[in-house]
């Protein structure tokens, strides 16, 4: 392979949801695969890291089914078809997902690993070069869109290296019988943390901890109001420039089935966050010990941009300010499938907005051609050369 730089007018980073409806919308403005047209005017490429198409879906865990998750809004321009709701997310989402690219030829490159995202010079028109390991791009604009999955929050705790049990993070969990007859501490307030607790509580003693005394809901969340509050909130911390929270943080927890599930068995009883962890438990906040052969880390993800980090974006609070989906200051980045476009909704919408921004700042505008479907049964997504 040369070590020559290859180009492509637009570099998407990410092959989730998000990175799929900025390609999407990409090939509706008239770009063209910069791997089979290298030469044409307007051209765009997608770098995806995971092995295959699925995103994160295809790392879930086993027991996490399509009548259980928060909700698969349709990619633009192909509807899902249906699925059998007790079908495992991890296996029906990248059967959807791998169609959905199939469909619509969309060039995507995997496993390609992105490791740093540079200016080329100092002109503030010029080009970012996009370093991966399997050579680089110089592109006019790049679209991030890598998501969560790959950086897990885990807290530190006195003593925890010292812990002779297992510990694990949501993202290591596969299936609730491998905790069969242990006594597990779960960690953590969000949704995932209710799903595993309670499945994980049907075979083994459970305790669940939090650093704060968890919200419920005395409602049933309205996406048209709630929800849109809750966006309107995270908009705002964005384009402050402040750090945003999880989603459960802004909207607290709803009694879903598995929350009211646990409940009724009486395994939902929170308890204050230990202070310590020692070899075979760990200490209680008033002091007393509770032994322990599992911890379960389900505290979260943060944004996964530690490629982002030469370009000097995060302010002086740790955030990142954005105007829409664009950085401020660095118009020729754009955050996706980040603060309020994080669900799948607002993943598809954040998607058209960067490549309509895209658009604007590479000045003539591009006609727009329908992204049509097309007839061929070749895969789209090629090896990376």
């Amino acid at each position: 392979m040369s070590d020559e730089p290859r180009r492509a007018t637009v570099v998407v980073i990410g092959g989730g949801q998000a990175g799929l409806s900025a390609a999407y919308h990409l090939r509706h403005r008239g770009f063209v695969s910069a791997v089979e047209q290298p030469d044409a005017e307007r051209t765009f490429v997608v770098l995806d890291a995971n092995p295959a198409p699925g995103g994160a879906w295809q790392h879930r865990w086993e027991s996490l089914r399509m009548a259980t998750v928060n909700g698969i809004f349709d990619l633009p321009g192909l509807t899902q078809p249906a699925v059998d709701t007790t079908e495992p997310s991890r296996a029906a989402v990248p059967r959807y997902f791998a169609g959905y690219e199939q469909a619509f030829g969309l060039p995507i490159l995997r496993p390609v690993q992105v490791v740093a995202v540079r200016r080329a010079d100092d002109d503030p028109d010029g080009d970012l070069v996009v370093t991966s390991d399997r050579g680089s791009w110089t592109t006019r604009a790049v679209i991030n869109a890598t998501g969560t999955w790959t950086n897990p929050v885990l807290p530190h705790y006195p003593g925890q290296e010292t812990f002779v049990g297992r510990q694990l993070h949501t993202r290591d969990y596969v299936r609730a019988e491998d905790f069969a007859g242990q006594r597990v501490a779960v960690v953590g307030g969000g949704i995932s943390a209710l799903q595993l607790l309670e499945e994980i509580s049907r075979v083994a003693t459970t305790r669940w901890y939090t650093r704060r005394e968890p919200v419920f809901l005395d409602r049933e969340f309205q996406p048209e109001t709630v929800g849109r509050e809750t966006i309107a909130k995270v908009m705002a911390d964005v384009a402050a420039g402040r750090p945003t929270g999880s989603v459960v943080s802004y909207t607290g927890l709803a009694w879903t089935p598995y929350a009211l599930a646990a409940k009724a068995r009486g395994v939902l009883e929170r308890r204050p966050m230990f202070k310590a962890i020692e070899p075979m438990g760990v200490r209680e906040a008033d002091n007393t010990f509770t032994p322990v052969d599992t911890i379960l880390w389900a505290t979260g993800f943060k944004a996964d941009l530690t490629h982002l980090d030469p370009l000097r974006l995060r302010n002086e609070l740790g955030g990142i300010a954005l105007t829409g989906t664009q950085v401020a200051g660095e118009p020729r980045l754009h955050l996706i499938g980040f603060g309020p476009s994080q669900s799948t909704v607002g993943a598809n919408r954040a998607g058209r907005e960067a490549a309509a921004a895209v658009v604007r700042l590479l000045g003539d505008q591009v006609p727009a051609r329908p992204a049509t479907r097309l007839i061929s049964s070749a895969t789209t997504t090629v090896p990376n050369r």
